[in-house]
């Protein structure tokens, strides 16, 4: 397994498509838009603050300040990303308190947040624990930081192996169970610790195009969509993604 140990700019599915960010906010109608919703909204009060980590481009993070009003911040380690993001931002008339950084070196300072949340971000290193630990330093007694990983343990994975091996070698598969994603977290920070599947059917994780052309792959990604869109309740066997929420002591 050869993860990164750098943080990496995080692209959100809704815009796989799309040659530019759109300068708006995310689709209500892209499954994995309502998905991150569905986990942040419960967390999430008016005048919270609130920090992304690997943010880029920025939609999700809209959503959290013109929707549900908070004081929002994103970090991430590309420069373009922010760029995109800060651009998007810049459209909607909304503020953010954007930072170019490494985690490991950021100036946000500690037990400054409400809620610090990361999609899509620990599954790039090797050894996660003091990535996980971090998201934690950074929230506030009381509140919450969740990470979510895609659960490419399962049938996505399979799935993903078949259309585009070579990413699956850039994700620790290791941390994808829920007792492994618990194990990462600093027991003698948290009060609670809670690991779950979450999410309908998310066609947007696999990497179609990489074997199929690209209308077809487009085609099918928006039938799935549909599908999901249309699922009344989580199957478990098919949940996208792991979530691991720590509630600081």
């Amino acid at each position: 397994m050869s993860a990164s140990n750098e943080l990496t700019s995080v692209e959100h599915w809704d815009e796989t498509w799309a040659p530019e960010i759109r300068l708006r906010l995310p689709s209500p109608w892209v499954i994995t838009t309502r998905d991150l919703q569905k986990l942040i909204r419960p967390h999430v009060r008016p005048g919270d603050r609130f920090l992304e980590i690997g943010c880029a481009p920025g939609k999700l993070l809209a959503w959290v300040a013109a929707e549900l009003k908070a004081r929002v911040s994103g970090l991430d380690y590309s420069e373009r990303g922010l760029a995109s993001a800060t651009r998007l931002f810049s459209a909607l008339e909304l503020t953010a308190d954007f930072r170019c950084e490494d985690l490991r070196a950021t100036t946000f300072p500690e037990a400054s947040f409400d809620m610090v949340l990361s999609v899509g971000v620990i599954e790039h290193f090797d050894d996660p624990r003091d990535i996980v630990e971090r998201h934690v330093r950074l929230v506030r007694p009381g509140g919450i930081a969740m990470m979510t990983v895609p659960n490419y343990r399962g049938i996505y994975g399979r799935i993903q192996r078949y259309f585009d091996a070579d990413s699956l070698l850039y994700h620790n598969l290791q941390i994808m169970t829920c007792d492994a994603l618990g194990a990462l977290a600093p027991s003698r920070l948290a009060a609670e610790v809670r690991t779950y599947r979450a999410g309908r059917i998310w066609p947007w994780q696999i990497s179609i195009a990489k074997r199929w052309p690209a209308p077809v792959a487009k085609a099918v990604s928006y039938l799935g969509n549909a599908v999901a869109l249309l699922q009344p309740f989580e199957v478990q066997a098919l949940c996208p993604v792991l979530v691991l929420e720590v509630h600081r002591k």
